[in-house]
């Protein structure tokens, strides 16, 4: 939602949405997201909806929420309407007999509404789609011949039709549990709309900028008036917006939204590593917000997709891990009738989480480090390689952090990475500075650290700077206490280095340049040219002070490459930063996944353990608009989940405690504390494993 990320008036971080919090006082934590994008052109929808097999499936499968539809992408209604048109195979009122089924068993209902793609509307009103420079349609299909759903123009009248319609559904089910709208995008149109807007505003339609600022005032009608809409019947109704993304940097929408859903289907092109980097953000913007993975193999709209049910139980542990609510999707058969399959795999996951919640209600993350998101200062879309890298690293690192933007609070943090591209300008020199003489530390790599507006640094970091290097790839060896154990010689750096000299700084090590870059004119066997044997002068990093520079994009290159010798080069530098300050240390294998919550209302810590053995499976594929084709995505699966065993875990500055166990179980561990340093081990787990430290 990259529009949306460009509207950066700031609210202020930290403080829940007190609307929300009276209507409901926290998210369920094991929800069902219920697709239900049903075509015309199938008969006899809901034919077997069954009141008493619903609830009975939901009840076992330890659902507590589930959202359900009053309008989907086809753009039909699935229950009588004044505003738009009921599903035309659809012969009573589907949506309030599933309401009161799960209302009758205490399951909270959300209601759904299609909100930025509309067929129906959209062939009725092609004058209400967006349109793009080119003069085509905008959105998932331009071609009447290609199958998809349309992108809606939002300063059409079509958003006084969603109004319209979010108002209806608000009025009929006053007592549901939020309104849930989704696709909220617009590109930088030219609808005669747009057109009209722009002409009338003294914008230049020729421009992009021009015509992205009309797109940013379209979805902020939008925010406006849906969430109007969404609150005609009371004005505490819960509501989201949803875009697939959690835009980093951008407060002022927030004041539309009372809660968060992140949505995050690691098989559906969002990987592992998407929900915790992700949590590690809205953790610090003070909602309640939720996970929403799927029950697909691939991603929405896979009927009899399945993934294994280890796979939803580790998914779920991780939300629960990262401070999350848990939502798995699920699209129902236009039958009306539940999949016994897939609430049996839901089931396996919540039983658990409904064992675990009381250790996971009311918790706020312990971290080290904070990372200053790249996507915030560049108003990047979600695909954001820095951010992504640092993640990741610090995820196999099993290093505790969060996600920050510059309007939040920097002081908690011993650490502060800035990954590869944040420049500074005056008003973050300060926050830094600040920062700084509170006695925090700071890693800058790549360009970070550079002035925005000139090729300077604006951090004393005791070097000579020449710019970037002319040469790509070059070659880097780190001291010894810097890289891999299994490095000695000089390893390829595959992305453009800045040019340092240490002076006042200590090296950590050099660069090699090759003899030549790789074109037409000189090249060597297959890829880029060997290094010189003779260190190139030019410095791989620096220490000064309190900040370390690490001349290359290391996170970009961890992101792109994946190889461990760049990680470990990482991973080395940073613990060095810590020195003997971390929190946690642990021997887990760099696939597992670790964090430490504090429970403050119990009196404790918990201390999660998560691991699961992923596989790529399966070809390249490309899911746009729900069709499987050649080259895209690959797929990660978990299947088997292994044990790991004999786990030593200190933690430091802890208060004295009294007791150490594995939770739900109630096994009470040993344990040694001294100068609050808390040693234990953990001899064996599977998948997930609680491990709470009460204080005494």
């Amino acid at each position: 939602m990259e529009s949306i990320a460009k509207i950066r008036k700031i609210r202020s971080p930290g403080k829940p949405n007190s609307i929300y919090l009276m209507k409901l006082k926290s998210l369920p934590f094991r929800q069902v997201h219920l697709d239900f994008h049903t075509s015309p052109h199938i008969p006899e929808i809901g034919a077997k909806f069954d009141k008493a097999r619903w609830q009975d499936t939901l009840q076992e499968a330890r659902v507590n929420s589930i959202t359900l539809f009053s309008k989907c992408h086809h753009g039909w209604s699935y229950h009588p309407t004044t505003v738009g048109k009921m599903h035309p195979h659809l012969n009573f009122d589907l949506l309030r007999a599933q309401y009161d089924a799960c209302k009758e068993i205490g399951v909270a209902v959300p209601v759904y509404l299609s909100a930025g793609v509309d067929n129906l509307a959209g062939e009725e009103h092609p004058e209400w789609r967006e349109i793009n420079a080119e003069g085509t349609y905008a959105g998932w299909t331009a071609s009447p011949l290609k199958p998809g759903f349309l992108s809606m123009d939002f300063l059409s009248p079509y958003l006084d039709y969603l109004c319209l319609q979010i108002e209806e559904a608000a009025r009929l089910f006053p007592d549901c549990d939020g309104i849930f709208l989704d696709i909220i995008s617009q590109s930088p149109g030219v609808s005669k709309w747009r057109l009209a807007q722009m002409a009338a505003k003294g914008w230049d339609a020729e421009k992009l900028a021009d015509r992205e600022q009309s797109a940013q005032a379209a979805l902020l009608s939008y925010f406006e008036r849906t969430t109007t809409a969404a609150k005609t019947s009371d004005p505490n109704m819960p509501i989201f917006h949803n875009s697939g993304h959690i835009p980093r940097g951008s407060h002022d929408l927030l004041k539309f939204f009372s809660h968060l859903e992140l949505e995050s289907l690691p098989t559906g092109g969002w990987g592992y590593d998407h929900f915790p980097m992700s949590a590690k953000y809205v953790i610090n913007l003070g909602f309640d917000f939720l996970g929403m993975t799927g029950k697909f193999h691939t991603t929405w709209g896979e009927f009899g997709g399945q993934k294994h049910p280890n796979a939803l139980r580790y998914e779920c542990a991780a939300m629960l891990a990262f401070n999350a609510k848990c939502s798995i999707g699920d699209q129902l058969h236009p039958n009306g009738e539940l999949d016994p399959t897939t609430y049996r795999s839901i089931a396996a996951a919540y039983r658990e989480v409904e064992a675990k919640e009381p250790w996971c209600q009311d918790t706020r993350p312990v971290s080290d480090i904070g990372v200053l998101s790249s996507e915030a200062e560049n108003h990047s879309d979600r695909q954001n390689a820095p951010d992504e890298g640092v993640t990741r690293t610090l995820l196999e690192g099993h290093f505790l952090f969060e996600l920050v933007d510059r309007e939040m609070d920097f002081s908690r943090f011993k650490l502060l990475i800035l990954p590869d591209d944040v420049r500074i300008d005056p008003a973050l020199k300060a926050l830094l500075d600040a920062y700084m003489a509170q006695g925090g530390k700071m890693l800058l790599t790549g360009e970070s650290g550079l002035w925005n507006d000139r090729a300077e640094f604006a951090f004393d970091l005791g070097v000579d700077y020449s710019g970037p290097s002319e040469f790509a790839p070059d070659f880097a060896l780190p001291q010894p206490e810097f890289r891999a154990e299994f490095v000695s010689t000089p390893v390829v750096m595959y992305l453009r280095s800045q040019r340092i000299r240490a002076t006042s700084g200590d090296s950590l090590g050099q660069i090699y340049d090759p003899y030549f870059n790789r074109t037409f004119r000189h090249f060597c066997s297959h890829q880029h040219t060997p290094f010189r044997t003779e260190a190139s002068g030019f410095d791989c990093g620096v220490r000064h002070g309190e900040i370390t520079y690490l001349a290359h994009p290391v996170f970009s290159l961890y992101r792109t490459y994946g190889a461990v010798v760049h990680r470990e080069y990482i991973t080395k530098v940073i613990s060095s930063l810590l020195g003997a300050q971390p929190t946690l240390q642990i021997n887990l294998p760099s696939t597992a996944r670790v964090a430490l919550n504090h429970q403050a209302t119990a009196h404790r810590k918990v201390l999660h353990l998560l691991f699961a053995n992923t596989v790529a499976r399966g070809g390249s594929m490309n899911l746009s608009g729900g069709t499987v084709a050649s080259n895209g995505l690959t797929i990660e699966v978990i299947e088997e989940l292994l044990p790991l065993r004999e786990l030593r875990i200190a933690l430091r500055d802890q208060p004295p405690l009294k007791m150490v166990t594995l939770e739900p179980q109630g096994t009470e561990l040993s344990f040694i504390q001294s100068n609050g340093v808390v040693e234990f081990q953990v001899d064996e787990f599977t998948c997930h494993q609680m491990v709470a430290l009460t204080e005494a």
